[in-house]
């Protein structure tokens, strides 16, 4: 197997493990990934975990801004299979036709549901009883080539976008490792998409974080654990914008009352209601503010102010 070069195509943390294992069993001879970015409030120019994981191997790093005017860099290693793990651009029809073993993607979802960008943040808050990897040749269409082999996990109650992330990119590393042989052996059958199922999970916009409490409780749960622990669901407190990280469901209905009104409170939670029972809010982060548990929020402020306050 060493003796097959292989180009790996990544950029974030969910890829690293997957990374890691392929270059620890096989011959990477050059890793691409998205250029430095500034992050934080001082605008610190900073690489992306898959370079940072790269320098641990001594593998060239190529970051080209779009790799479809600069592919010919990576044509240059010559290799005989490219693997791409969220790695954030299109590739062209020029990489995709090269190697020999063809190019392939190891994507967090069972395709063809969720194809795009986002599919863990979308399969908790879209509300999918599971979720899973796939790996498949790649095509000019966005995750639309045939799927050589796939593994799922089911999405529990508890499930937040922490850790549904963390346990599908080492199922992803898993399923990556069995299925390479079969793959370079021939001893694989790969299946056509069905375009009839296909769903998509675009990245999340800002808009996709806001809270929208006229939706059910379930609905509203959802999308709080899609966005645990980054970026946030968030809604406005007079005038204050509230990230809320943790919720708990309740079966309280409340007939006539606002969506968003604060009806009452619990030792660890702010009650309010959603367009069909309750739901209580039990971790947030208020604007300028750490990240805390409602009850330590509490103790802090006057709750009667709270009372018959909307959040938007």
């Amino acid at each position: 197997m060493k003796d097959i070069k292989i180009v790996f195509m990544g950029t974030p943390d969910f890829a690293v493990p997957i990374f890691k294992a392929l270059a620890d069993n096989y011959n990477v001879v050059a890793v691409v990934t998205q250029p430095d970015k500034k992050v934080g409030r001082k605008q610190i120019l900073t690489p992306t975990p898959i370079k940072e994981a790269s320098a641990l191997y001594n593998i060239p790093v190529l970051q080209p801004v779009k790799i479809r005017n600069e592919y010919e860099e990576v044509l240059k290693y010559e290799p005989d299979m490219i693997v791409t793990c969220a790695y954030g651009q299109i590739l062209p029809k020029e990489l995709l036709d090269y190697p020999k073993y063809k190019c392939i993607n190891v994507h967090a979802s069972l395709l063809p549901k969720l194809r795009g960008g986002a599919p863990i943040h979308h399969a908790i808050m879209d509300g999918y009883d599971k979720t899973g990897i796939t790996i498949m040749y790649m095509d000019v269409k966005m995750d639309a080539g045939n799927i050589i082999s796939q593994s799922e996990t089911p999405i529990t109650k508890d499930d937040t976008l922490g850790s549904l992330h963390d346990r599908l990119s080492e199922m992803g590393k898993d399923l990556l490792l069995e299925t390479l042989p079969n793959i370079i052996s021939g001893n694989i059958n790969p299946i056509k998409q069905d375009e009839t199922e296909v769903t998509y999970g675009y990245n999340i916009t800002k808009e996709d974080e806001k809270i929208d409490f006229t939706k059910t409780n379930i609905q509203v749960d959802n999308k709080v654990r899609a966005l645990n622990p980054t970026p946030g669901a968030y809604t406005t407190l007079n005038g204050k914008r509230m990230k809320v990280y943790d919720v708990r469901l309740s079966d309280r209905y409340y007939a006539n009352t606002l969506p968003g009104t604060i009806v009452g409170f619990e030792k660890d939670g702010i009650r309010v209601v959603t367009g069909d029972k309750e739901i209580i809010l039990t971790g947030i982060a208020i604007e300028g503010k750490k990240r805390c548990l409602v009850k330590d929020y509490l103790n802090g402020i006057d709750k009667k102010e709270l009372l018959g306050v909307v959040l938007k």
